[in-house]
């Protein structure tokens, strides 16, 4: 699972790592870098992909939370993500889809069609996970109550300025209405789903709840994933890629993080050497 991201990367950043791309005007206005991003809050996202009628990089703001037909409006992606009530009253649960799990890509009937035909990168500077630890009771039994240690995850090689998630995106097209003019307005906003894989040594340590951990690329199967033409086969290979362990660091920050200026600041728990394992 990949839901939160420190994501203070700027698009020049990205336009020295990757020459000739090509920039969307609206990113000065609708993407902000940021220390924290918390993916339920659907922010936009600056993206690269290839360009269908041109065949150049582009780098375009994306909403996070990929959708399709499913949602009108913004209204309907709201119920769509968050679940409702229907009008007998029965609960129906929402979907989140800030992720795709690569295993399954070409299988799911919503992203099929964009990981063959709108693969994309998003980028970030490292993101954060939690550890989940069960206390061992009086008893020596083991407790439900779960105490969560959130951790930073960035490369070791500080020297590279970006990880490049593998993710896919699709043209949300829907209808709202101006609240200025009341009038209706027909809109299409893209939006992404990072792809994530069965997680690596260090994530396995630390996710240990799911065992998940975003497609992290290097440089080359970044270029590769957003070529047209892959086969299904090399979708699959690449979208179940798992970044080594070795080239990775994470740290432990504390559990209020979110609410810190500084939310990748270090944090060290006094109980933490007989904590993790």
């Amino acid at each position: 699972m990949c839901y939160h991201i420190s994501l203070h990367v700027n698009p020049e950043t990205i336009g020295d790592v990757f020459p000739g791309t090509i920039f969307d005007p609206l990113l000065e206005e609708s993407y902000h870098p940021a220390d924290y991003m918390n993916g339920f809050d659907h922010k936009m996202v600056p993206v690269l992909l290839t360009g269908r009628k041109d065949g150049k990089r582009h780098l375009a703001p994306m909403m996070w939370g990929f959708l399709g037909s499913m949602a009108r409006n913004f209204e309907d992606a709201r119920r769509f993500w968050n679940g409702y009530k229907d009008e007998t009253g029965k609960w129906k649960q929402g979907y989140i889809t800030l992720n795709a799990t690569g295993e399954d890509l070409l299988e799911k009937k919503m992203y099929k069609d964009a990981a063959l035909h709108r693969r994309c990168i998003v980028f970030a500077d490292g993101f954060y996970e939690w550890y989940h630890h069960h206390p061992i009771g009086r008893k020596g039994e083991r407790l439900k109550t779960v105490v969560k240690y959130p951790h930073h995850i960035q490369l070791k090689d500080r020297s590279q300025p970006l990880m490049m998630f593998a993710a896919i995106w699709n043209p949300w097209r829907h209808t709202e209405v101006n609240t200025g003019t009341g009038e209706i307005q027909e809109l299409v906003t893209p939006t992404f789903a990072i792809i994530t894989t069965a997680a690596n040594e260090l994530m396995s340590r630390i996710h240990n709840s799911k065992q998940r951990m975003p497609v992290i690329l290097n440089r080359d199967l970044a270029e590769e994933w957003i070529r047209e033409g892959l086969t299904e086969q090399r979708i699959r290979e690449i979208a179940t890629w798992q970044y080594p362990s070795e080239l990775m660091e994470a740290y432990t920050i504390a559990k209020d993080f979110q609410q810190l200026a500084n939310p990748r600041e270090r944090f060290e728990y006094p109980e933490w050497d007989g904590v993790f394992c």
